[in-house]
Formats: structure tokens, C-alpha cells, sequence
């Protein structure tokens, strides 16, 4: 189904100078159209993220013609038909139509086709596969657009036949579920999905992870996490979940706001792990250096009401810690308290303003005592700074020293 001038361009297009590309194909015999997630997105009135672009023209051809045209190319799949293509310092990832030849649940291994319904027919889901033109004229040949409109996510034919191509598909359709669909998931695709879980056993860790994260940027995410467990397919690819209804709650409260690490919050919210369990997770879900070793220290670092009722108490945790650890352990305490939401809240929204006071003393000023032993100095810093602790940081330099020297001749 074609409808002409059906979507306002300006809404896929912020940099007017990728349309040379456009140009450039059609003068050497081709078609260049947008594809997938941009012009789904477009079509919501939702601000999309990187434009996917396809053409008729075969990689090479593609390649050739931008060569000509003075556009310089990077190969970034040229086996699977995709060239990058640099206008104004922009990378535009363009893919040649293909047609499946074998799948193996994981990837394909594909040839090149100018059939664009053909190209269409590969794809997951039906309102993943809408194109449109440079004119806004849209391409739809499975309905996507009308699917899209009810909030219907469905797969394109035969579903358990999509799902085997990909078995990473059946956490797409919970996540496009998640952010589009409206009433109960589609029965069809939805019992393919049950029927084939166990193929997600064949899927690496970093492809599942990425899939949950982002499907736990989804309004729906906590609803759909209940239905996927309800359905046996959070077994195959993580320990059940406990406290979806906390994920709920703090997503309501967070999904709006700019927050760091907001799925990584998310993902710690719904598993409540102890420091083993969040060192298993983070070991099986491929985190990041940097991603385990903040997902561990939540963990292990229990964090009371207590210690972030009151200004002292958030000081005293942030000199142990640091300002960040002391907001995400605001964010987790919310989640596991919902009565709490008011006071800490508004403490939260105002942790910037609070600072840890700095120890006054450093290993000088205790070698000027006359220790001269290494391991002297740090035990007598431990002990005055312990002191300083216990005093809610109101013992002075001089009060402090004084207590170094009288340290001293006890020891």
C-alpha cells in the first residue's frame, strides 16, 4: 500500500544535507527510502534516533555511485549489504534489499533482491516494516501503519517462522509490545513466542541483555515482565523476577526523568539481589567493568532508612561513598519503600546541595608529631578519623591533634 505525502519529512530529517544521497542513488538507476524504527517512530509523532535507509542498488553499486559522486563510504557489513555512507560528518547506515537464503535462529546468511516487498516480508514485525521517501510518501506493505494506529504488535506472516529466524525476536515483540501495543499481546504471536522459547537458549548473553535493557525503558515494562513469567519465557533467560510490583512503582515515578544508569536501576529494582546474586548477574549478563562494579556495590553496600533520614546521616554516607552512590541508593530506597516517597524525594531532588566534609588530617601532620613508623601513621589516622566520625565531624584540627599526641604517648 503506498500513501502519498503521508508523512512530514521534517520529522525524519534534521540535516536537509543527508537528501544529497537521495539524489545520488536515483541518478545512478536506484531507490533510497527510509526504513524501520525512524519512520515508525515518525509516524507517532515520536522524535526517532539513528536513520536505517535501504536501496535496490547492491552494495557495490552503492559504493561505486558514491564514489563517483565524491562520498566517501566505510564498510560496516558489507557481507550482510550494509555500507556506511558520511555526508557532513553524519555516518547514514544504508542496506540492500535481501532475501533470506538460510537462517539458524541467530543470524542469516543472505543474497540481494530489488523486490522491496520482498526486503519487507524478512523483516519482524509488521510496523517495523514501513519505508518512506525522501517526499514523504510511505511504503506499507503489511499493514504496519494500520497496526500501529490500534496498537497492535504483530509479526509479518508466519509468526513462529519470524521467531525462528531470530530467536532474539521474541524479546523484541515483548519490547515493541511494551512501548506500542494496547490491550492483551496478539495470540498468535504471542503463542509462537511460548512455542519457541527454548531457542532463546541459543542466543548469546549481550544480545538478551541489550534487549531487556531497552525493554525496560518501555512504559510497559513492569506489565510485560508479568507476562513474559506468566508464560515461562523470563526462565529461559533470567531467574524470575520478585518485585515487579517495585519496578512499577519506581518507573512511574522515574520513566520522565533524566536519571544515570536508569536501566541498570531498573534491572537492580526488579531482582533485589544480595551481593552474590548480583555478582552471578552481573557476571551472566555480560556487564561492563564499569556497569558490575557499580550493580555489585548497590549490593553489598545495604543502605537503611536511617542513614538517609537526615542531612548528617547522607554526609556521613557520602564520606564513605561518593554524591552518586548516595542518590542511586535514594532511587533504590524508594523503590523498596513506597511510603517513603514524599520525604525522600524531595531530599533527593536536593542531595547537590549537600556535601561530605573533608578529614582534616593528612599523614604530615602526623609525622610532625614525631611518628616516623608507616604503619603508626595509619593506625593513628584511622583511629582520629573514627573519632572524627563519632563526633558527627565536629572535632576541630586542633581537638584532633591533641588527641593524636595523647594517641601517641599510649601507644
Amino acid at each position: 500500500m503506498i500513501r502519498d505525502n503521508y508523512l512530514d519529512i521534517n520529522k525524519l530529517i534534521k540535516n536537509k544535507k543527508i537528501l544529497r544521497l537521495f539524489l545520488v542513488v536515483k541518478r545512478h538507476g536506484g531507490v533510497l527510502r527510509f526504513v524501520g524504527g525512524a519512520v515508525r517512530d515518525a509516524l507517532k509523532n515520536i522524535e526517532g534516533g539513528d536513520l536505517d535507509l535501504a536501496t535496490d542498488l547492491s552494495p557495490d553499486e552503492l559504493v561505486e555511485a558514491c564514489t563517483e559522486e565524491g562520498l566517501k563510504t566505510v564498510a560496516i557489513g558489507i557481507k550482510f549489504g550494509t555500507v556506511g555512507v558520511i555526508i557532513d560528518d553524519s555516518l547514514l547506515e544504508v542496506t540492500s534489499l535481501r532475501r533470506d537464503v538460510k537462517t539458524d535462529g541467530r543470524h542469516a546468511e543472505v543474497e540481494f533482491t530489488d523486490n522491496w516487498e520482498e526486503d519487507a516480508s524478512r523483516r519482524d514485525l509488521t510496523i517495523n516494516a514501513v519505508y518512506a521517501d525522501e517526499k514523504g510518501n510511505v511504503f506499507d506493505y503489511y499493514n504496519g501503519i494500520e497496526d500501529l494506529e490500534k496498537g497492535c504488535v504483530r509479526f509479518i506472516g508466519s509468526a513462529a517462522q519470524r521467531i525462528k529466524e531470530d530467536y532474539l525476536r521474541i524479546l523484541r515483540f515483548f519490547r515493541f509490545y511494551s512501548r506500542f501495543g494496547v490491550g492483551a499481546p496478539d495470540k498468535k504471536a504471542l503463542a509462537a513466542c511460548v512455542e519457541n522459547r527454548e531457542g532463546l537458549k541459543n542466543l548469546s548473553m549481550e544480545r538478551i541483555k541489550e534487549e531487556l535493557f531497552k525493554l525496560l525503558l518501555t512504559p510497559k515494562a513492569a506489565e510485560t515482565i508479568r507476562i513474559m513469567q506468566d508464560n515461562g519465557i523470563m526462565s529461559y533467560v533470567m531467574p524470575e523476577a520478585k518485585a515487579i510490583d517495585n519496578l512499577a512503582f519506581i518507573k512511574k515515578l522515574l520513566d520522565d526523568k533524566d536519571v544515570p544508569d536508569k536501566a541498570l536501576l531498573y534491572f537492580f529494582t526488579l531482582y533485589q539481589p544480595d551481593a552474590a546474586l548480583a555478582e552471578n548477574l552481573a557476571v551472566r549478563m555480560k556487564f561492563s567493568k564499569r556497569e558490575k562494579q557499580k550493580f555489585v556495590r548497590w549490593a553489598e553496600r545495604k543502605v537503611t532508612l536511617a542513614e538517609l533520614s537526615n542531612e548528617l546521616s547522607v554526609q556521613k554516607l557520602m564520606y564513605e561513598t561518593d554524591k552518586e552512590f548516595c542518590r542511586e541508593m535514594f532511587l533504590l530506597i524508594i523503590a523498596r519503600n513506597q511510603e517513603a516517597i514524599p520525604y525522600f524525594w524531595e531530599k533527593y531532588l536536593t542531595i547537590n546541595d549537600i556535601s561530605a566534609p573533608e578529614f582534616p588530617l593528612r599523614g604530615k601532620d602526623i609525622i610532625e608529631q614525631g611518628v616516623a613508623n608507616p604503619q603508626a601513621i595509619g593506625s593513628i589516622l584511622r583511629e582520629l578519623e573514627n573519632q572524627w566520625l563519632d563526633s558527627n565531624f565536629t572535632l576541630s584540627k586542633s581537638q584532633l591533634l591533641e588527641n593524636a599526641r595523647l594517641f601517641n604517648k599510649v601507644s
